[in-house]
């Protein structure tokens, strides 16, 4: 058996490699761009935990856990030959794809980043389905992580995929629609409908994982070696909210929450999100059901203030003495929004929750505190700056993104 990994070299891709690999004899091929690296580059950012290139992090898999069947290939999946031959040569029995320009605020800069993001997430994608088939790989387990952002903020509970329809007496299941709320976000709404289609036309079997918001700095794998660390982002463009207000409480910053901040966002931790995406890929194929699969990758929803005040009491056990502090929201929102998410395909996959939310944090601020150098020397990147190298458009107050605002796995 052979398992591909795309976005190997990203914050959940690194980590779920390596669960992969430990758990099997067989091949684990890794593939990446590096591109992640340069968008935070882009927009002055930097990873707080410092990472290993691939190839120091597949010798510290080696040394560390005796790990041989790991190794990495670097490519563009928006390029179809590049694609055709990855699968031509390896003829993967599951492709986990992790790959993809994250995002939502970097999607949002201006129109140039809107193609860009679109353009490659939909393209890499479109590129390993059609590979798929066209190499009669069509019994290949295809699992992507797409997003909870997807559903937007309805005001009833959130099925795992689907939604009952009713007009003129007659019933049916039909796939959720597309309610993002940003360019990136909507990538991945296009890339639900592409598998679902793919699924129908080349009968491969699907595993369409909804991702809802990360948090955490390691996994039980990643821990063991500092170059097996994965990233940590905390600005702007490519931190989550409770990564962000983490960074800003090791930098002496108060936490900020816009108005009530009781409207709830799904969450899990990357300890839990990897266990899920490995048991996926792991599954036997004679096992697998050879179908069109939604898995809600949540383990609860959690309000913004609930992030900032467990932060604040988390933090009291490092000395950060954090503040919460609310302020004027200047969105039009509910901010009392009680989001429900059923998760129960997901909760049935891994078992039972890893990790929780406080323990979670605690682990996040653990690791921050040895990096405090580094976050307080980016800390002008927890806000949105002016990019001097991008000729901005000019800003849309409606699609502006806060503190506040989800931000969805980091794949790439």
């Amino acid at each position: 058996m052979t398992v591909l990994l795309t976005g190997a070299d990203g914050y959940v891709g690194w980590p779920t490699a390596l669960r992969i690999a430990s758990r099997t004899d067989d091949r684990v091929v890794l593939v990446d761009n590096l591109a992640r690296r340069n968008w935070v580059e882009e927009v002055g950012g930097t990873s707080a935990t410092p990472i290993a290139t691939p190839e120091v992090r597949l010798e510290a898999a080696k040394e560390v856990y005796d790990l041989h069947n790991l190794s990495f290939v670097e490519g563009d999946l928006t390029e179809k030959t590049f694609v055709d031959e990855l699968l031509e040569v390896h003829e993967p029995d599951a492709v986990v794809h992790t790959a993809a320009q994250p995002s939502a605020p970097y999607s949002q800069i201006n129109g140039e980043r809107a193609n860009y993001t679109q353009h490659n997430n939909l393209q890499a994608t479109r590129n390993l389905l059609w590979g798929l088939d066209k190499h009669d790989l069509n019994d290949t387990h295809f699992i992507e992580t797409t997003t909870t952002g997807v559903y937007g903020a309805p005001e009833f509970p959130i099925p795992e995929g689907g939604a009952t329809m009713e007009n003129q007496g007659e019933r049916d299941n039909v796939p959720f629609p597309a309610m993002a709320g940003s360019w990136y976000h909507l990538t991945k709404s296009h890339d639900a409908a592409n598998m679902r289609l793919a699924h129908k036309q080349f009968d491969i079997p699907i595993s369409d994982v909804r991702t809802a918001i990360i948090y955490g700095t390691q996994t039980d794998e990643t821990a063991a070696d500092p170059r097996l660390s994965t990233r940590f982002d905390f600005d702007y463009y490519f931190g989550v909210v409770a990564h962000r207000f983490c960074a800003q409480a090791i930098a002496g910053y108060p936490t900020t929450v816009y108005g009530k901040g009781k409207q709830r966002k799904p969450f899990i931790s990357l300890e839990d999100a990897v266990e899920g995406l490995a048991r996926l890929a792991l599954i036997d194929p004679d096992e697998r059901p050879d179908d069109h699969v939604v898995y809600n990758q949540t383990t609860r929803a959690i309000s913004i203030v609930e992030v900032a005040n467990t932060i604040a009491e988390v933090g009291d056990r490092f000395d950060l003495n954090v503040s919460v502090e609310h302020f004027e929201n200047p969105r039009d929102e509910d901010e009392t929004h009680k989001m429900e998410i059923e998760n129960e395909r997901y909760m049935d996959l891994i078992g039972e929750q890893r990790q929780d939310f406080a323990a979670g944090i605690y682990n996040i601020l653990e690791t921050l505190v040895e990096h405090r150098e580094t976050i307080t020397c980016y800390e002008d990147r927890f806000l949105p700056g002016v990019l001097d190298d991008w000729e901005k458009e000019p800003a849309n107050e409606k699609l502006a993104y806060d503190n506040n605002t989800e931000l969805t796995s980091d794949a790439n």
